[in-house]
């Protein structure tokens, strides 16, 4: 054997030892986590504003954020409350997290969006920017240049669920908004990794669960959300959405806590058991929405009914003079998740969003 080969054998030797020995070497310690113009280092805490700028006539303004970035390397998880500035609850559990999440226990990254619709928030109007008149919700992927609700989307789009591997839409009913408390778990063709978001929306431990099935793009497209704009950009997402009436009730708060905590142990960024889930008690394919084709005076038929028959006379609408201008029932079997309780209602507004009942996924 030459002396150049036996040198290689004994290097050869050598390096597998230290495999043996040491095993995989993976870099376990987290790098700076960067985001807007912020460079978070591993085991802090950051909170801070991502600028939305002025563009043309109108005002600019900010998404204030909290990341929590932890000492070793793992998922990023995006949080996001107050897409609707008059939903409360995830808007105070967002605040609560912030301060309950030790970034030092952490294996990976949580990025806590604390209000993202600055304008709806500080104006106290459901649904829609007091400045543009849109609703942030139809508005991603949202444009640089556009009106301020499509640069709040754009800034969100590219600051928040393009760094994330795992996002959550947290919402609640807000104004005259009845809601039954639910997940939506994105699957289909066009979804990802739906078994993990599934896991992750049982884990909330609410009594409704309901799948949105992605089977063409035009669905990820039309009026997109931020929860289909996760789709879009290939993450597993889920809708939650607990409260009702504006109403800031701690159960809200703390459902959403938990609910949030538990997506943590479950996507191993920190290492703590899961608590307090009950079973699903029904499951959904998709909702029915039952539209109002005026605007006016909205009389529910009957407020506190949930379970609906195809046919079934859920409310009538009448115009600013009084007059009867449509009778509203429902087009489908099923259970209503949330809906308005009146007295306004607008044009193309839903009355009730009923969800279509299945036996399993």
């Amino acid at each position: 054997m030459t002396t150049h080969r036996l040198r290689g054998l004994i290097a050869g030797l050598i390096a597998l030892m230290a495999v043996v020995v040491c095993g995989p070497t993976f870099a376990s310690d987290a790098q700076p986590f960067a985001i807007g113009d912020q460079s978070v280092a591993p085991g802090t805490r950051a909170d801070f504003h991502l600028p939305v700028p002025a563009y043309g006539d109108e005002r600019g303004t900010f998404i204030p954020v909290t990341v929590l970035h932890g000492a070793e390397a793992g998922p990023v998880l995006a949080s996001v409350s107050g897409v609707h500035g008059f939903e409360f609850p995830p808007i105070l559990a967002a605040a609560r997290l912030a301060d309950r999440i030790n970034p030092s226990e952490l294996s990976g990254t949580v990025i806590i969006v604390r209000v993202a619709n600055i304008p709806s928030y500080e104006g106290k109007s459901p649904h829609l920017n007091p400045v543009d008149g849109k609703n942030l919700n139809r508005s991603f992927p949202g444009s640089p240049i556009g009106t301020s609700t499509e640069r709040i989307a754009d800034v969100i789009s590219r600051e928040i669920v393009a760094r994330a591997d795992f996002l959550l839409d947290l919402h609640c009913g807000d104004g005259a908004e009845y809601l039954e408390a639910f997940v939506g778990v994105y699957g289909g063709p066009l979804a990802t990794n739906f078994e993990q978001a599934l896991a992750i929306g049982r884990g909330f431990g609410f009594p409704n669960l309901v799948r949105y099935t992605m089977n063409t793009q035009a669905q990820i497209d039309t009026g997109r959300s931020l929860n289909r704009q996760g789709v879009a950009r290939g993450i597993p997402t889920v809708l939650v959405e607990f409260g009702e009436n504006g109403r800031r009730d701690e159960k809200f708060v703390q459902g959403i806590v938990t609910g949030v905590e538990n997506a943590l142990s479950i996507l191993g960024i920190w290492d703590k058991p899961q608590r307090n889930v009950p079973e699903v008690l029904r499951l959904f394919e998709g909702t029915t929405a039952t539209k109002a084709m005026h605007s006016g005076l909205y009389y529910p038929e009957d407020p506190a009914r949930r379970y609906w028959w195809k046919g079934d006379l859920i409310g009538v609408i009448r115009d600013y003079s009084g007059k009867e201008v449509q009778r509203v029932y429902s087009p489908v079997d099923g259970y209503a998740l949330y809906g308005i309780t009146g007295p306004p209602v607008r044009a193309g507004m839903s009355v009730a969003t009923i969800g279509n009942p299945v036996e399993g996924f």
